[in-house]
C-alpha cells in the first residue's frame, strides 16, 4: 500500500484530498490518504466566527462564483441549498473626505465605455481627455509580463489610474501596480489592446460577460464559509485527518519521504503535497538550493476589523456596499465593506456590520501592526465615525491579523516559480507544492489547483 500525505488543511489541501479520494475509489487503488493540519480546525484562511448574532469571516469573505470549478465543487458536495449570493449595489471610492461612486459601467475601475468615463466624478475633464488616447495609440511593446501600472498609465493617463483604477486593483491584488505584471492580474487587457486597438473598446466588445458576472458575482453560505469546509471534511471518510499538530520536517529518503510531526509521530510517504505558505515549505525542506527561489516570493500583510452595531443597517447610504480609500482622505483604513448590506446572512436581525481593512501598503501600517486589539478597534471606530457618521459604540468587535500571509504576484513571481518547479522535479520526485503562494490567490484558483494535483496524483498511483 502506498501512502499520500497532504500537508495543510486549507481549501487547496482539502480539494486535493477530495478529488484524490474520488479517483482512489473509482479506480479501486490501494492507497492510504493522510491530511495534516497544524490548527485545531480546517480551512486556513476560510474561517467563520459567530458573535452577537453576526457571522464574521476572519479570512476571505466570499468566493467568486464564475471561477471554473467553484459551482462544480458545491454541486458535488450536494451543498447548493446552503448557497447565498451577494447583494449588488454601488461601490464607492472615499477621497477628499467624500464618497464618490465608482461608475457602474466599469471593471476594476476601468471604464468599459466612453459614457462611463464621462460619468466619473473622480477624474477631471483634463484627465478624461488624457484617457482618450487609448482609442488611437497602438500597443508599443507591452507584453503580459509588463507592469500593469505602467501599461494602464501609458494608455489611460495618470489621473484615471491613480484616482479610480489603482485604489481598486491595489485593493484586490495587495500591491503596487508598478510591481504587478499584467499576466498575474488582468492578462486579457493585452488581448483587448492588440485585438481591438483599445482597452476600452475591448471591454465594450466583451461587455456581456462582464455584465453577467457583475450580478450575483460572489457566493457564500448560510452559516458562513466554514460550513463549506465542514462539509468537505464530512466527505473525506477515507482520509486520516490529523488536526492540531504541526509538521516539523520533511526529508527525502531514497524513493520516499519521512514526514515528522511535532508530537513525535513519523510517517513514511510515497507522495507528499505541501499545500502550505511559501515560508512553511522553505522551513520544512531546509534546502539551500531551493531557498534562492523561495526567497523571491513576496508577501503582503493585512489587519481586518469587524465592528457590529446595535443600529439598523438602513443607516448606511442607500444602495451602497462599501468603499475603497484613495489618497487625500481623513480615514486610516484602506477599504471598508458594509457587510450587513452586501451579505444579508451575516446579520440575522438586520443590524449594521462593517469590516475595515488595513493593508501593509498603508503608510500607517507599521504603527498599526504594533497596536493592541483594543487600540486597533478604536482606530476602526473613528474611521466609521468619519466615513459613515456612526457615533454609537459597537456591540461586537473582531480583529484578525494576517501578517506576511498574502502572496504578492509581482514581476519576479513567475520566474521564481518556474525555477522552483524545475528544481523540485529534478531533485524531489513525487513531492508537489500547492496553494495560493504559488498558483493563484483566489479561492477558485485554489480549488482548481487542488483538483489538478489530486487527479494527477491518481494517475501516478494507477
Amino acid at each position: 500500500m502506498k501512502t499520500v500525505v497532504v500537508l495543510g488543511g486549507g481549501i487547496t489541501g482539502l480539494c486535493t484530498m477530495h478529488y484524490l479520494q474520488r479517483q482512489v475509489r473509482e479506480k479501486k487503488l490501494n492507497v492510504k490518504l493522510v491530511l495534516i493540519e497544524k490548527n485545531t480546525y480546517l480551512g486556513g484562511k476560510l474561517h467563520s466566527a459567530y458573535e452577537q448574532g453576526f457571522v464574521l469571516e476572519t479570512g476571505a469573505d466570499s468566493i467568486v462564483a464564475r471561477h471554473k470549478g467553484v459551482m462544480e465543487l458545491v454541486e458535488e458536495l450536494n451543498f447548493e441549498q446552503n448557497l447565498v449570493y451577494n447583494e449588488t449595489g454601488i461601490s464607492y471610492i472615499y477621497t477628499n473626505n467624500e464618497l464618490h461612486a465608482i461608475p457602474s459601467d466599469s471593471t476594476f475601475g476601468i471604464p468599459m465605455s466612453l459614457q462611463s468615463l464621462e460619468q466619473s466624478t473622480l477624474v477631471s475633464q483634463e484627465g478624461k481627455k488624457a484617457a482618450l488616447k487609448d482609442l488611437t495609440m497602438p500597443n508599443e511593446g507591452f507584453t503580459k509580463e509588463s507592469s500593469i501600472g505602467e501599461f494602464l498609465t501609458y494608455y489611460l493617463g495618470e489621473e484615471l489610474v491613480q484616482n479610480q483604477i489603482a485604489p481598486v486593483l491595489a485593493g484586490v491584488y495587495s500591491g503596487d501596480l508598478s510591481q504587478l505584471s499584467i499576466a498575474s492580474t488582468l492578462p486579457y487587457l493585452i488581448d483587448y489592446k492588440n485585438d481591438y486597438g483599445s482597452i476600452i473598446k475591448g471591454f465594450d466588445a466583451n461587455r456581456e460577460q462582464f455584465v453577467k458576472a457583475a450580478n450575483k458575482k460572489f457566493i457564500s453560505f448560510k452559516n458562513g464559509l466554514s460550513s463549506l469546509i465542514e462539509r468537505l471534511e464530512e466527505t473525506l471518510t477515507d482520509v486520516d485527518i490529523i488536526k492540531g499538530v504541526a509538521t516539523t520536517n520533511v526529508k527525502k529518503q531514497d524513493n520516499q519521504y519521512i514526514v515528522t510531526l511535532a508530537n513525535g509521530m513519523v510517517i513514511e510517504a510515497n507522495h507528499v503535497v505541501m499545500a502550505l505558505p511559501n515560508e512553511a515549505v522553505q522551513s520544512l525542506l531546509q534546502d539551500d538550493l531551493l531557498s534562492r527561489y523561495f526567497e523571491q516570493f513576496n508577501t503582503a500583510s493585512a489587519i481586518t476589523i469587524y465592528l457590529g452595531f446595535d443600529v439598523p443597517d438602513s443607516r448606511l447610504p442607500v444602495d451602497g456596499t462599501g468603499f475603497i480609500v484613495s489618497h487625500n482622505s481623513d480615514v486610516t483604513c484602506n477599504a471598508a465593506t458594509w457587510t450587513s448590506r452586501k451579505w444579508k446572512h451575516t446579520s440575522a436581525e438586520g443590524k449594521l456590520l462593517v469590516r475595515l481593512f488595513y493593508k501593509s501598503i498603508n503608510p500607517a501600517y507599521e504603527e498599526l501592526r504594533m497596536m493592541t486589539d483594543e487600540e486597533l478597534a478604536a482606530v476602526a471606530l473613528e474611521d466609521v465615525r468619519k466615513s459613515l457618521g456612526i457615533e454609537e459604540k459597537p456591540s461586537a468587535v473582531n480583529v484578525t491579523k494576517w501578517i506576511d500571509q498574502m502572496p504578492k504576484y509581482d514581476l519576479a513571481h513567475r520566474e521564481a516559480l518556474q525555477g522552483l518547479l524545475h528544481e523540485l522535479e529534478k531533485n524531489y520526485p513525487n513531492l508537489s507544492i500547492a496553494g495560493c503562494s504559488y498558483f493563484g490567490v483566489g479561492i477558485g484558483a485554489c480549488i482548481q489547483n487542488g483538483k489538478k494535483i489530486g487527479e494527477e496524483l491518481a494517475e501516478k498511483l494507477s
